[in-house]
């Protein structure tokens, strides 16, 4: 049997997740029927991380084997034809056999998109010509229409107190999947080491890109709803060490919506970044 590596992107909007789940529209659900019709073969992909109801991914990575031999740019193009446009293989390549897309993986970057419908005066410029209120219906999907004004200096103060090697328990998801919803490493370790954490600014919106070995069950969307409270000045940004410390969900900001979350791209060792092309502009 021959080891596949497939990057896709996806829109997550109109799906229930990555993970298959008995009578509802996932990605994974999809990706194994397109599998099944374009080679005869019932396999289950796995994938680097398993994406919430309405999270979307740039650089997705899953991995599967199968027996049918089939060109690479074959395989690609008869899985495009076979799933829907909101689903898209950007690449398919054969692997060695011990290659699997989540345990392999040594860093995962995030980016979490807010459209801010207060701006802070002075600090940039909302979308040209257009309503800095209103939130446009194209963007909504994609985006965080953030009711408060946010300072880009507090943010960044903040999200710097992630940076490094921490227990994340405040900020993972409290429920009792936490275990197997766990996007890489240990399940049953909350430690992640988290290598980049910054906040930007471009055309009109806030960005946020954090790069880690693994995350947690909605560790990034806690991470981005608390630096949003910080960012708005209803929290200290110097609490976030407390924070952690602390250890408990309750001691952490809301849930930031799936809407902005990105999956950006997947790194293993000796390969490049999954990321092959860039992000389509907003």
């Amino acid at each position: 049997m021959q080891q596949w590596k497939l990057i896709l992107a996806y829109d997550g909007t109109p799906y229930h997740g990555w993970q298959v789940q008995p009578g509802l529209s996932t990605i994974q659900g999809l990706l194994a029927d397109a599998i099944h019709r374009t080679t005869g073969e019932r396999v289950l992909p796995q994938g680097s991380g398993r994406t919430d109801t309405g999270v979307h991914a740039l650089g997705q990575v899953a991995s599967f084997a199968l027996v049918a031999p089939i060109p690479p740019t074959n395989l690609r193009r008869a899985l495009n034809r076979c799933l829907p446009p909101s689903i898209r293989i950007l690449n398919a390549e054969a692997v060695q056999p011990e290659f699997h897309a989540r345990h392999s993986a040594l860093r995962k970057t995030y980016e979490y998109r807010i459209f801010p419908l207060r701006p802070v005066p002075g600090h940039f410029q909302p979308l040209a010509a257009m309503d800095s209120n209103i939130c446009p219906p194209t963007l909504a999907p994609y985006v965080w229409p953030c009711p408060w004004p946010l300072s880009l200096d507090a943010l960044n103060h903040a999200a710097r107190h992630v940076l490094g090697t921490h227990d994340f328990t405040t900020f993972a998801a409290a429920d009792p999947d936490l275990a197997t919803r766990a996007d890489s490493g240990p399940a049953h370790s909350p430690i992640r080491s988290i290598s980049h954490s910054q906040w930007s600014t471009a055309d009109g919106l806030f960005l946020y890109r954090v790069t880690a070995d693994g995350f947690l069950h909605h560790m990034v969307r806690n991470l981005v709803g608390t630096f949003v409270q910080a960012g708005a000045h209803r929290l200290p940004p110097g609490s976030i060490p407390t924070l952690l410390a602390a250890r408990s969900r309750a001691a952490a900001g809301p849930t930031a919506p799936a809407s902005g979350l990105f999956l950006v791209s997947v790194e293993y060792p000796d390969l490049a970044p999954s990321t092959l092309y860039l992000a389509p502009e907003l």
